[in-house]
C-alpha cells in the first residue's frame, strides 16, 4: 500500500469526522427469510472494525450488500458522506472498497501471480505484478512464490493469494470475510499487527467479519454483533471481554472451556492433559479389536509427480475418534481425499471391515461405508445451485427414485424428514444450497452422511469457518456418531479440537503417520515436536 495513500484520498481533519462508510436500515430478504433486518452500521477510517456473530447472522450478506455482490430490498449506502448505489464488486472497487472473502475465488490451473492479475485492466507487465506481490507477502508476512500453480497450494497458501490479490488493488475500504480461518494463528497475528500500523498511518477502514472471539478481541478497535439479521449489541472492543461478546452472538452464556477450539481462547502448549477431551463418560474403541478402517503403507502423488502420501499407515476401531493432527499441508487434504475416492494409490491399500477397497473406482469409498465431511464443502461437498434436497441425496439419488427416476415425493419427505433430525435452517426443501449460511451447509453434508449410516466417518476440518454454536453441535454429532459404534477419523489443523475429541492422537508430517498418543497420555510439547518434525 502506498505511504501517501491519505492524501491522495483526501483524508485529513476536515474528513475525519466523516465516516468512511455508513449504512442505514439496510434490509435484504432471501423469499421468507430476512437475512439482514434494518442493519445501521458506521465505519470510521483509522479503525479496524469487527463484526461477530454466528452462521446465518447477517453479517457476511451485509458485507455482499457493501462489495456490491447482493442489492439490499431497503436501506441507503453512504461512502466518505456521499450516497451510493453500489450495483456490482466493480462500482464498489471505483469507489475504493475491496473485500477478501470466505470462499476463494481462484483459478487452480493458473500461478499465483496470474490469479493476482485477473480482472485488470490495461496492458499486463507479468514482472510488476510479480514484484508487487513480493512487496505485499513481505509487509504483510504473507510471502508466497508467484509462480507457483494455485491447484497445488494448501488452504492456508490459497488464503495468502485471496488476501494478496484485494491489497494489491489498494483499496481504501477493506472487508476481511473471516480471513483468518485457514491461517495459522502466528500469520493471523502478523497479519493484523500490520494492519494496525496501515490502517492508523494511512486512513484506511478495515472490516473484520469473524466468529473467533480471542481475534476480535485483540485486532479491532470496536465491534458489533449481529443476531438473526439485527445489530444486537456494539461496543468499544476495549471494554469487552470474551463472554460478554460470546454471550452477545449466541443470546445465552456459553462455556467458554467447551468451545476452546472455537473462540481460539486455549493456548494448547499450556493445556493440561488431565483436562483433554469431554467425553469421559463414552467408551473408547477397543484397539485390540479388528479395525473398522485399516489403511497401510498407503503412498501417492499428484499429477506433477509430488509426494501426497508418503506410507502412510492407521487404525480406526469402532467407537472411537481417532485424531490426526499435524501443521497443515503435511498430507490431511489427500487422506480425506484418499477416503473419499479422489485419490488413486500407487501402493499399498484401503480396508473396511477387513475388506480391500478399490482406490481406482469412483464411489467404492461411499460405497464401502466411508462418510467424509470434506474440507471444502464448496469444493466437494455440496453443489450451490442444486437444492437442500437434492444436495441431501447426493451420494445415491436411487434412494429417491422410482424405477430410475427422480421422485419428487419421496425426495421431499426425505429431506423434511433430514431437516427437521439436523435442525437444517432454511426455507423448505427446495431452497437453493447458496441461500444456507455455512453453519447450515454443513449440516447438510453431516446429515446426507449420516443418513447413510456409514461405518466410518471422516470429519476433514469438520468445524472450520463455523460460529460457536455450529462448532458445538458439530462437535456433539461426532462424538454421537462414536457413541453409536462408528469408526471416526478427525482430520484437523486445530491442535485444541483434536485435544477436546479425540480418544487417540496421531501426527501428520510430509505425508506419513510419525507419532500417536492416547488421550489420557497426551504429552503436548512431544506433540508439538513431533508435528514439526524435529522428533521424527
Amino acid at each position: 500500500m502506498n505511504a501517501d495513500h491519505s492524501e491522495l484520498t483526501g483524508v485529513g481533519a476536515d474528513a475525519a469526522s466523516t465516516p468512511a462508510v455508513e449504512l442505514r436500515g439496510v434490509t435484504k430478504r432471501f423469499g421468507a427469510v430476512t437475512a439482514c433486518d434494518s442493519v445501521d452500521l458506521v465505519l470510521q477510517r483509522g479503525k479496524i472494525h469487527g463484526i461477530l456473530g454466528e452462521n446465518g447472522a447477517g453479517k457476511s450478506t451485509l458485507m455482499k450488500i457493501l462489495i456490491g455482490l447482493v442489492l439490499p430490498d431497503e436501506g441507503s449506502i453512504h461512502v466518505d458522506g456521499q450516497a451510493h448505489q453500489i450495483h456490482d464488486p466493480l462500482a464498489a472497487s471505483k469507489l475504493g472498497i475491496g473485500m477478501v472473502h470466505q470462499h476463494f475465488s481462484l483459478v487452480d490451473a493458473l500461478t499465483v501471480w496470474e490469479n493476482v492479475a485477473l480482472g485488470e485492466a490495461g496492458r499486463l507487465d507479468p514482472q510488476a505484478v510479480q514484484h508487487r506481490i513480493g512487496e505485499i507477502g513481505e509487509h504483510y508476512g504473507l510471502t508466497i512464490d508467484p509462480m507457483a500453480r494455485v491447484g497445488d497450494l494448501t488452504a492456508g497458501l490459497r488464503q495468502r493469494v485471496e488476501i494478496i490479490k484485494c491489497l494489491r488493488r489498494d483499496p481504501s475500504i477493506v472487508i476481511f470475510d473471516e480471513p483468518t480461518s485457514v491461517l495459522t494463528p502466528e500469520e493471523s497475528m502478523t497479519l493484523f499487527a500490520s494492519f494496525r500500523d496501515v490502517v492508523a498511518a494511512e486512513g484506511r477502514a478495515v472490516v473484520l467479519v469473524s466468529h473467533k472471539l480471542d481475534e476480535v478481541i485483540a485486532a479491532t478497535d470496536e465491534v458489533t454483533i449481529m443476531r438473526q439479521g439485527k445489530v444486537v449489541d456494539e461496543m468499544i472492543t476495549a471494554d469487552a471481554d470474551a463472554p460478554t461478546l460470546a454471550r452477545a452472538m449466541v443470546g445465552r452464556d456459553v462455556s467458554l472451556r467447551g468451545e476452546r477450539a472455537a473462540f481460539g481462547l486455549v493456548n494448547a502448549a499450556a493445556a493440561d492433559p488431565a483436562d483433554v477431551g469431554t467425553s469421559d463418560d463414552s467408551t473408547p474403541g477397543d484397539p485390540s479389536s479388528p479395525a473398522v478402517l485399516s489403511i497401510r503403507e498407503a503412498s501417492a502423488r499428484s499429477p506433477q509427480g509430488i509426494t501426497l502420501l508418503d506410507g502412510l499407515s492407521l487404525d480406526v476401531h469402532a467407537g472411537e475418534i481417532l485424531g490426526i493432527a499435524g501443521v497443515e499441508g503435511n498430507g490431511q487434504r489427500p487422506l480425506g481425499d484418499l477416503l473419499s475416492s479422489l485419490v488413486t494409490l500407487s501402493s499399498g491399500e484401503v480396508r473396511v471391515s477387513g475388506e480391500i477397497v478399490s482406490t481406482k473406482t469412483p464411489g467404492a469409498m461411499a460405497s464401502a461405508g466411508i462418510g467424509v465431511i470434506p474440507e471444502d464443502r464448496h469444493d466437494s461437498g455440496v453443489v450451490l445451485d442444486m437444492t437442500v434436497a437434492e444436495n441431501l441425496v447426493l451420494i445415491d439419488p436411487a434412494r429417491a427414485a422410482n424405477r430410475g427416476v427422480l421422485d419428487r415425493t419421496r425426495l421431499v419427505e426425505s429431506a423434511e424428514q433430514l431437516i427437521a433430525e439436523f435442525d437444517i435452517q432454511c426455507a423448505g426443501p427446495d431452497a437453493p444450497m447458496w441461500s444456507l449460511s455455512g453453519g447450515n451447509q454443513q449440516r447438510v453434508v453431516l446429515a446426507r452422511e449420516l443418513s447413510y449410516e456409514p461405518k466410518v466417518l471422516v470429519g476433514a476440518q469438520p468445524t472450520r469457518g463455523l460460529d460457536v454454536g455450529a462448532i458445538e453441535y458439530m462437535t456433539s454429532r461426532l462424538r454421537d456418531a462414536a457413541s453409536d459404534g462408528v469408526a471416526v477419523l478427525l482430520i484437523s489443523s486445530e491442535l485444541e479440537e483434536v485435544l477436546d475429541l479425540a480418544d487417540r492422537v496421531a501426527v501428520m508430517f510430509r505425508g506419513r503417520i510419525v507419532g500417536e498418543m492416547a488421550r489420557d497420555a497426551v504429552d503436548v510439547e512431544q506433540l508439538s515436536l513431533l508435528m514439526g518434525g524435529a522428533a521424527v
